[in-house]
């Protein structure tokens, strides 16, 4: 594969809850991901994947489900987690995503864009830095918060306003998961990743 050769990132909405924002931070995101010409972005809506909740033992088959949603998820050179921040952690739909699979983590980097009140969705991050890490995947450095998100609605109501300072963290979030993108994904031709 060429080092030049476009990256994959695929953006997961975390949210499976009822009146959810999430997709509304999605889209967002994944449109600032779109203008760079480096990227070929996946919008992955766990709410439409309907992973089921209870997880096969090692022997069974896999439900169709997560057999469908795997391809998306291996083929990804990156991986962007949009989530909410409910009770100081993240939804229990995205922790079964996560444990579904676990090759497809493996050695790539992940972002985070995070919404919530005050805290921005930040105690969530934290919890998803470390069961990330537990999978060998690279939690990069540089998040976006949308903290009180609600606040950055413009009179129009566009969202998010055109001076709020999440364009400026989307972008340096973006510079950053490239980096890490292109890297271990050369990284991992060259070395012919395996499971250990």
């Amino acid at each position: 594969m060429a080092s030049n050769e476009r990256l994959r990132v695929a953006v997961i909405i975390g949210s499976t809850r009822s009146g959810r924002f999430g997709p509304t931070v999605a889209e967002w995101f994944a449109a600032q991901a779109r203008r760079r010409r480096e990227l070929e972005v996946d919008v992955v809506d766990l709410a439409e994947a309907r992973l089921p909740e209870v997880l096969t033992d090692e022997d069974e088959e896999l439900p169709a489900e997560v057999r469908e949603l795997a391809p998306r998820l291996a083929a990804a050179d990156g991986f962007v987690v949009v989530t909410p921040e409910y009770n100081h952690s993240f939804p229990a739909p995205l922790k079964t995503a996560i444990d579904w699979y676990y090759a497809e983590w493996q050695a790539k980097p992940v972002a985070f864009v995070s919404y919530g009140r005050e805290s921005g969705g930040l105690h969530a991050v934290a919890q998803l830095r470390e069961v990330f890490a537990v999978l060998r995947a690279v939690a990069v450095t540089e998040a976006v918060s949308l903290p009180c998100y609600w606040d950055l609605f413009d009179a129009d109501g566009s969202w998010p306003k055109r001076g709020a300072s999440c364009h400026a963290a989307a972008g340096i979030t973006l510079d950053q998961l490239s980096w890490w993108a292109r890297t271990l994904r050369d990284a991992r031709n060259d070395y012919q990743w395996r499971e250990q």
